[in-house]
């Protein structure tokens, strides 16, 4: 299973790791920011437990063949569909869980979030359903067949209801049917259903997602209620200018006026205190991440590995993306949170775990001098 050798090491991308080493040690000190009249020991504690563990499984990745992942992809999905079912059936939730739903599983006073870690598994599992039917593709039976197989579990977390997540799920798919080569014409055909199906998606969204879009188009509306977390978060953006008001200064966030400011609006809280600089500096070190992905993905010696690259690339991507948009206003607000910088163990575990993969995949290449 284990099949590290000498010479791999010298395709071990130390950028990537120094890159996500830099991201957390950046989350842990906003976090402490966003907690400081909290508890910010409980919540650096059990995020940098997070953080060891998962270095502890990226190396553990690295030194794993990843194909043997290939080869189990139908007990992976199978899995991952049973934990969605499970969530359905005996998930809890916080405040709130009848309007927003119980999206998580708690198992003797731990409680992870299902979702996240079937990511990892639908990406896996898809990319190898595709890889052993790219040769046919384009044909409509198959296609038919493997937008079916990724239907399953975005239909079961849409239905806890998770609308954010399940876009998450949509566009990775998306994009790695693009890259394996899927004709222009069923991009069209996606992108006419898509705006066909708009008023019966509508219809049945649920009154807190149907008002996020309402305060998305006019935060104003309801600035005490609805609107309250998009309006603040755009206060404390605008007050940290370009230099910030100072780390542990912000007004916004040590006074309370920012709500989830350490975990969906933790973006919030670095702009407010560390200003454009310091927003700026985590956008770089994304991008610096995110072509490296792409570089292993452009290696990668089979389409399966390609596959998982762009399947996580594009999920990381779409993460830093609607989680920034929703904070500075230019996209509505989901639970979307930010790749290594937002509190919360089970998606910091799940950021690991796909770099682990990455990393995995750029070692066992072959014929590539990096």
């Amino acid at each position: 299973m284990l099949n590290f050798k000498k010479k791999s090491f010298k395709r071990f991308d130390l950028v990537i790791f120094i890159t996500v080493l830099a991201l957390s040690i950046y989350g842990l000190i906003i976090i402490k920011s966003a907690t400081l009249n909290r508890n910010p020991t409980r919540y650096l504690k059990q995020q940098g437990i997070s953080i060891i563990i998962g270095i502890i499984i990226i190396f553990l990745l690295t030194m794993m063949d990843y194909r043997i992942l290939g080869k189990l992809y139908m007990p992976i999905y199978i899995v991952s569909n049973i934990m969605l079912i499970i969530v359905l059936l005996i998930g809890v939730g916080g405040a709130g869980a009848e309007e927003f739903g119980a999206r998580w599983i708690e198992i003797g006073g731990f409680r992870f979030q299902p979702s996240e870690f079937v990511k990892i598994g639908i990406i896996i599992s898809l990319a190898k359903f595709i890889d052993k039917n790219k040769s046919r593709i384009n044909q409509p039976f198959t296609l038919l067949k493997i937008l079916a197989f990724a239907g399953l579990p975005i239909l079961l977390i849409a239905a806890q209801p998770d609308a954010g997540t399940a876009l998450v799920f949509v566009f990775f798919t998306a994009m790695m049917l693009f890259v394996a080569g899927i004709e222009w014409k069923y991009i069209g055909y996606a992108l006419g259903a898509g705006l066909i199906s708009l008023p019966v998606i509508w219809m049945n969204l649920k009154s807190h997602q149907k008002n996020r879009i309402f305060d998305f188009l006019n935060p104003e509306r309801d600035p005490t209620g609805t609107g309250y977390q998009a309006i603040e978060a755009k206060i404390a953006i605008g007050s940290g200018k370009i230099f910030g008001r100072g780390l542990y200064q912000g007004v916004q966030t040590q006074y309370n006026f920012l709500p989830e400011k350490h975990t969906d609006f933790i973006f919030a809280v670095l702009m407010e205190e560390l200003g454009f600089i310091g927003g700026m500096g985590l956008i770089i070190l994304y991008i610096i991440l995110l072509i490296r992905f792409i570089r292993v993905a452009q290696n990668s010696k089979d389409l399966f590995g390609s596959l998982v690259v762009v399947g996580i690339t594009s999920m990381f991507i779409f993460h830093i993306f609607q989680n920034i948009g929703m904070t500075i206003g230019l996209m509505p607000i989901t639970g979307i949170p930010l790749p290594f910088l937002s509190y919360g163990g089970t998606f910091m575990l799940v950021n690991m775990i796909s770099v682990g993969l990455i990393l995995s995949i750029g070692i066992h290449r072959e014929g590539l001098n990096f």
